[in-house]
Order: structure tokens, then sequence, then C-alpha cells
């Protein structure tokens, strides 16, 4: 799981409140955390291989900006569960090892390097995450606006690494002055830990669901001006856009919240003079189970958010890799109008180069929303029937 509470426990002086959750049945709790992240690892690599049936026909071009961001999205949550595998692993294996984190001045470096650099891996992982999901919820605005493109995805790379990078080493500094072996005492020092760890988690909270509504609402004006009326088709296309957005928010809201219910109950413990007290009992073990939530529902983000992406892909894998699309090459434009890319659902869509090619506002229109819908438009429509940023391809 992730969680500021990580990087604090490798000060030998740590809070009382960091001391309760962290030595806390650490036998089971890490036991859980290798179990969450195995398996929503696992899933999650069955839900990007590619399946049989989805085979390429045609030389596969690049991936539009939405795309790609997804499987970064992805490729963050993967890489976040193999350290949280990794350090669980070190800590069921290995207490002597661990129980040296708590000496201090000790003479031996490497425990404290180990929880200083496992517990960095994945607040930095799981940060990027967060702001490659906010980067997709401007992206999908943007599209929809006509104002995106392949090029804009080097911005979100910058902004995604450098912001994630900033905070997280900026919250480190901090956290561990004048060094590991002997932090400072006091929550001051720890308060802008917490903040640069937890800012672009509440900015997708916040900010997110604001860019999807109001894509929302531009789409809706965007099937409207397309014929200059509201079939049932469109209807439906809107409405799939809109469900395809409350999936993504619902599953963010629902690994993450027990985060923040956790972090207000330590901080409340974390004030009083002796978290100990009877009063305080409940409190104590209202912290303790959103901790054990929270080993669960972290870690299992990756494999959740997959299936808000791309819905269940199944489970016939293929193989054969020469033969096979790789399923993150997805569709994007294309250099003729003629020449059609099979779609994971078997079916195919036509994309013209906008950089050689005039394009209508209608074909315009048509690629934008397809890029945000699953597309399951009647076949004589222009919309791709399996959109490449809804599937996944």
């Amino acid at each position: 799981m992730a969680s500021p509470r990580l990087e604090t426990f490798c000060c030998p002086n740590r809070d009382a409140a960091t001391q309760l959750v962290l030595t806390f049945q650490p036998g089971v709790f890490c036991g859980v955390c290798i179990g969450s992240a195995s398996a929503s690892l696992l899933l999650s690599a069955l839900q990007l291989l590619p399946k049989k049936g989805q085979q390429g026909r045609r030389k596969t071009p690049k991936a539009s900006s939405s795309t790609t961001i997804l499987l970064l999205i992805s490729a963050c949550d993967m890489l976040g569960g193999l350290g949280i595998i990794f350090r669980s692993s070190v800590w069921l294996g290995f207490p002597g090892f661990v129980a040296n984190i708590s000496v201090a001045n000790g003479t031996d470096v490497w425990p404290a390097a180990f929880c200083v650099g496992s517990a960095m891996w994945i607040q930095l992982l799981y940060s990027a995450g967060f702001w490659w999901l906010f980067c997709y919820a401007v992206d999908s605005y943007l599209v929809v606006r006509r104002s995106a493109g392949l090029s804009t995805i080097v911005l979100y790379h910058m902004m995604t690494w450098g912001l994630a990078i900033l905070l997280c080493v900026e919250g480190i500094a901090m956290l561990y002055y004048p060094s590991v072996s002997s932090c400072e005492n006091g929550l001051e020092h720890a308060i802008p830990h917490y903040v640069t760890t937890y800012v672009p988690l509440l900015l997708v909270l916040v900010a997110n669901p604001v860019l999807f509504s109001r894509t929302v609402t531009a789409v809706a004006s965007l099937l409207k001006g397309r014929q200059g009326i509201y079939t049932e088709n469109e209807r439906r296309l809107g409405t799939e856009i809109k469900v395809r957005f409350f999936k993504i928010m619902l599953v963010f809201v629902i690994c993450w919240s027990s985060n923040i219910i956790n972090e207000s109950l330590l901080f409340y413990l974390e004030m009083q003079p002796d978290i100990n007290e009877s009063p305080l009992k409940s409190v104590r073990n209202a912290a303790l189970i959103t901790w054990i939530i929270m080993g669960v529902l972290n870690p299992m983000q990756g494999f959740l958010f997959t299936l808000a992406f791309y819905g269940w892909t199944g489970w016939k894998l293929d193989l054969q890799w020469r033969k096979s699309e790789i399923p993150w090459e997805s569709i994007s434009t294309s250099t003729a109008a003629d020449n059609a890319y099979a779609l994971p659902g078997g079916n195919s869509v036509n994309f013209h180069d906008s950089k050689k090619t005039t394009v209508a506002p209608n074909h315009q229109t048509d690629e934008a929303l397809g890029m945000l819908s699953e597309g399951n438009l009647p076949s004589d429509d222009r919309l791709p029937r399996n959109s490449p940023v809804y599937q996944g391809w």
C-alpha cells in the first residue's frame, strides 16, 4: 500500500501514531499487501496482453495521446505494485534486518537505505499515476475541444514526471532533515511530506470530476452539431462516455478514500497527549481497520483501472507475438482513408492523417468522439464501433 507513514517509519524517533499502525500485526499486514499486489499485477498483465481473435491485419500506427496515457497509468500501478511486493517480502523474510531500521545512530546503513528507497519508489510511482490520471482528464477535454494532438504527450511527460519527482524529493528532504538517523521531533517537520504526498491525490478527486463533467457537456454539443439533431444513437453514445468517466472516478474513490480517512484519524491521535488512553480506543481501532483496508485496496487499483479503461478482455491469450498486434500500439490515424485496421472486436476503422489530407469538421468530430466512447453505433455511422481509447488498443 502507499502511505506517507512508510517514510515516517524510517525515522528512529517516529511518532506514536505511525508506530501504532506499522507494528500492528506486521506479518498479517505484509501478507495482505503481497496477496493484493500480486493478484492485481497478474490480472493487470492478463488484461493488457493480446488475446486470440485480435490479430492486426495491417501495420500498426502510432498510439493516440489518450491511449498512451491509459497505458502509462497501468504501468505506474504495476510498477508500484512490484515495489509493495518487494518491500513486504523483505519485511516478512528478514525481520532482523527490518528491526535495525529503528536503531538510532546505527553503523549499518542498509536497513535505512532500504526503508527510504522502497518507500520513495512506491510513493513516486503512485504519485505519477495520479498526475497521469489528471492529464487524462485534461486530454479528454482538449480532444473534444480539438486542441490536443500527439505532440501534447511530451508536455504531459514533463509535467507528470517533473512534478512527481519534485514533490517526492521535497517532501523526503523536509522529513529526513537533518538526517534519517536523527529526524526532527514534532509533527511540524512531517507536515510538508504529507502535503506533497496527498496534493496529487486530492487534485484528482477535485479536478477530474469537473473536467469529466465539462467533457460530457462538450460531447453533447458536438453530437447535436453533427447533424443538427440529437438521435437515440447519439444519446446512447453520450451516456456511454459519462458512464466510463464515472467508473474511473468510482475506482479511484474506492481505492484511496481509506487513505484519507486513515490519515485524518492518525493526525487526530498525534495531537493527543497519550494515544493509549481509553477514550481513544475506538479511534485507534478505526485507524487500524482502515490501515488493513488500505493494504487491500491500494494495490488493487491497477487491475480495477484496467476494467474501467478496457472492460474485461478475456482469458484466451495469444502468445504468437509475431502474428499478433501488441495492445499498446493503438490505432490512431492512417495515411489513407481506405486503409483499415482491425480492432479488438473484429471490426475495422478508417482514419485520415490530418497532416496530409484535409479533414472535414464531421470527421474531426467523429475522431474526437471515437476516442472517448465505446463506439457501439450502427455500422453505417462513421464513428468507430470499438474505440481505441476505450478498448485500450
